[in-house]
Formats: structure tokens, sequence, C-alpha cells
């Protein structure tokens, strides 16, 4: 456990800040795999769970929870996907 004031503050913070991250990155997660459920049984509104899971990626990065070149990899692989089923 630390002593200095500051240190004590910075376990605070970082804890909110994993908790927050956390639940952005299971969201996420949530959002993709709808995405490739929707694809892979072809269902109706599957453009629409793409173009979601797509919007969430891109906030993903714009928070700081991805690298650009993972989400482009992600939204290309499910895009891939789409095109492919269509």
């Amino acid at each position: 456990m630390p002593n200095i004031k500051s240190a004590k503050k910075r376990v605070k913070v970082i804890a909110t800040k994993t908790a927050r991250n956390k639940s952005l990155k299971s969201a996420l997660k949530t959002y993709v795999k709808k995405a490739y459920i929707a694809v892979d049984t072809n269902a109706d509104d599957r453009a629409e769970a793409v173009r979601l899971a797509t919007k969430k990626i891109d906030q993903a990065v714009a928070k700081g929870l991805l690298h650009k070149n993972t989400a482009a990899r992600m939204k290309s692989s499910l895009s891939k996907r789409l095109n492919t089923a269509a």
C-alpha cells in the first residue's frame, strides 16, 4: 500500500479508469460478437449489426482502448464476412 498522498490518489484513479475500460471493452466485444452471429445466421439486420459494431470499434479507438491497426483489422474482417455472406 502506498504511503504518499499522491500515490494513494493514483491507486484510486487507476481503479476507476480500469473499471471504465473493462466495461467499455466488454460492451465492444458484445457488439462485435452480435455482428458475427448476425452475419453467420444470415439475419435480416446483419448490415445494421455490422454498422453498430464498426461504430463501437471507432469509439474504442478514440478512447484509447484499441490500437488503430487492430481496429482496422477488426472492421475489415467484419465487412469481409458481411460481403461474402451477401
